[in-house]
């Protein structure tokens, strides 16, 4: 392991879905020979809450080491308790992370909403990739008596500005021993025309977009010639087919625009819905 290897984050607040985010974080740091930091985030409050949150911050994060120790006992593990915004905090964190992993609802999240505001404004907002880590499973003993699951899948356009999110897939991919690389396009019509392709011959259209997905990973492939590539080009919106293949998928992989976070435009359409609304864990990958 490098010295200078930047850290996997965990954010944990005590509730379910932050230690299973734990969890998460722990095996994707043994597996990238990277070391792990605990945060929990105290909000700001009144005195009597301020003078109580050093040593309930205390106390969340040594039960926290506890449960690392216990899975990964050779694992570099720190901790840090800041005072902030939930998402402020992660945010500025991620400029030296490799990854930040957080629960898909935190203690103050409504069960009516899949992904909670601070999970989904870090996932908007980092700048690195974050792992949105979504509990309710149904078929984990069927798929994988490990523990894992055989498939990556990736939500890509067919051009250059996936190349972080196509990066960032096959290295994942390439990790799980076995594991197969979904890459699942959406196409319409319209897109067809707008990239000077098929008007009105929907199957030419969609071995164009069959085409653009082989020609965009080729080189991807040649360096990982381990990990078996599958296209899909769906026709529509792909967030459906991501949201479905989440539920056995070991990680899905979407992008997000950079530049656009101060507006709220981090997410496109498809990334949201895959973010809200999986039912496994979601790399959303700044792009």
């Amino acid at each position: 392991m490098s010295t200078d290897a930047l850290p996997v984050i965990a954010a944990v607040d005590g509730s379910a879905h932050s230690w299973e985010a734990l969890d998460w974080a722990v095996d994707e740091a043994e597996r990238g020979g990277l070391p792990l930091l605990v945060v929990h985030v105290r909000p700001h409050a009144g005195r009597a809450e301020e003078e109580r949150g050093p040593r309930e911050a205390e106390e969340l994060l040594a039960q926290a080491v506890l449960r690392v120790s216990a899975i990964a006992p050779e694992l570099p593990t720190s901790t840090l308790a800041p005072l902030d915004f939930p998402s402020a905090a992660l945010v500025s964190l991620s400029r030296d992370a490799s990854l930040v992993v957080v629960g898909s609802r935190g203690l103050g999240g409504f069960r009516s909403l899949m992904t909670g505001s601070n999970s989904l404004a870090t996932a908007s907002m980092a700048r690195c990739p974050v792992v949105v880590v979504h509990t309710g499973r149904t078929d984990e003993s069927d798929a994988g008596q490990a523990g894992t699951f055989p498939d990556v899948v990736a939500g890509v356009a067919a051009d250059e500005s996936s190349g972080a999110v196509l990066d960032f897939a096959f290295e994942a991919a390439a990790a799980r021993p076995g594991a197969r690389l979904r890459l699942v396009h959406g196409w319409t019509m319209f897109s067809s025309m707008l990239s000077g392709g098929p008007v009105f011959d929907s199957e030419a259209a969609a071995e164009r977009a069959e085409r653009a997905l082989a020609e965009l990973t080729a080189g991807r492939s040649e360096k990982h010639p381990e990990v078996e590539v599958v296209r899909e080009p769906v026709r529509g919106s792909a967030s459906r087919t991501l949201v479905t293949a989440s539920a056995t998928a070991a990680l899905t992989v979407v992008g997000r625009r950079r530049g656009g976070e101060s507006l709220g435009l981090g997410l496109s359409p498809v990334a949201q819905t895959t973010v809200t609304h999986a039912l496994g864990p979601v790399a959303v990958v700044p792009c």
